[in-house]
């Protein structure tokens, strides 16, 4: 999944996280990370647990070297919104 596909897949389901393993172009893994559509940003926490909220602009300039696979439901729902959308 390429990160646009991937901002547009975590927007349509808004405060659900999902667990999301990226790689490399040549298919190296390089980690999992945590990501949460909120609102229009999305919040993204790392290996290393930390979090941080991003723009779509600022995760696409971040992470466009990138590709995303083994993308997994956590279970976790960070708002109400996914339960009225």
């Amino acid at each position: 999944m390429t990160p646009a596909e991937l901002l547009s897949f975590l927007t349509k389901r808004g405060g659900r996280e999902f667990a999301v393993t990226v790689c490399t172009q040549q298919g190296r893994r390089t980690g999992v990370y945590h990501l949460t559509a909120r609102g229009e940003d999305v919040q993204v926490t790392g290996p290393s647990r930390q979090t941080r909220l991003l723009s779509p602009a600022t995760f696409l300039e971040v992470f466009g070297g990138y590709e995303f696979c083994d993308v997994q439901p956590t279970g976790v729902l960070t708002d109400l919104g996914p339960l009225f959308g």
